[in-house]
């Protein structure tokens, strides 16, 4: 194939794209009753996806990202439940390529720990539930699979349980942020060593740095300062975290 003729191609994907895009950003924002992804979200996860091949993704929840992924991915898996026909509607949806798409129904909290990926994840949306850990565990179960360069998108950084999740991200050393789209942050997996699942580094974790040296300092104040100068003391150090 020339390089016209693929330019070609390439074009004619990208339009068609455009037009599935378009078609998605048109369904009500109630179109399920668990909470549909964003219009913007939608079309900044459109924009970065099409910056790379997309060979094996996953997200948590289902909606309007599902049938853009569908379209974005050779093999994507949907770890979901049926949360006011958030599934159903995809299903049902003219939208949908089915043959891209994989369902793992029930709670992730199950679900995702019996899962085995096969393949490095290229991309992967968490927007499963929020409660606390919730968000958390699936990190957990995610985060060892994404490959160098791959996308990791978490949505409803708003939600404080989420949003502790967001602060962490930014700060580790995995990961660097490649946009913040309202309420919905995108991460870029970077070189750095994947850390250990099994392991306990904590002190090598950038959101934790810093710790460790202020245990020291609190305790010398113990042995000078009265109790309600060392809780002073140890508020305005909490400043500096």
């Amino acid at each position: 194939m020339s390089s016209h003729s693929g330019a070609l191609v390439a074009d004619v994907a990208s339009s068609r794209g455009t037009v599935v895009l378009t078609r998605i950003l048109a369904l009500p924002q109630n179109w399920h009753r668990a909470g549909t992804f964003p219009n913007a979200a939608l079309e900044t996860l459109d924009l970065l996806a099409r910056r790379g091949e997309l060979n094996h993704t996953m997200e948590t929840g289902s909606g309007r990202s599902t049938l853009l992924l569908s379209h974005l991915s050779s093999h994507h898996t949907v770890f979901s439940i049926d949360d006011g026909n958030s599934i159903a509607n995809v299903r049902h949806s003219e939208l949908l390529n089915v043959n891209a798409v994989t369902f793992v129904e029930g709670p992730t909290q199950q679900t995702l720990s019996k899962y085995t990926f096969d393949h490095p994840l290229d991309f992967a949306l968490l927007d499963g539930p929020h409660a606390y850990p919730f968000p958390d565990l699936e990190y957990y179960f995610v985060y060892p699979h994404l490959r160098v360069g791959g996308l990791l998108v978490i949505d409803d950084i708003h939600i404080p349980t989420v949003r502790n999740l967001y602060r962490f991200l930014c700060k580790d050393a995995m990961f660097e942020v490649e946009a913040v789209t309202r309420n919905t942050a995108f991460f870029r997996r970077t070189s750095a060593p994947t850390f250990d699942p099994l392991g306990d580094g904590w002190v090598d974790q950038n959101y934790n740095k810093g710790i460790q040296h202020r245990h020291p300092t609190i305790k010398k104040l113990g042995r000078v300062f009265p109790v309600p100068v060392r809780r002073v003391v140890s508020r305005v150090l909490a400043k500096f975290r």
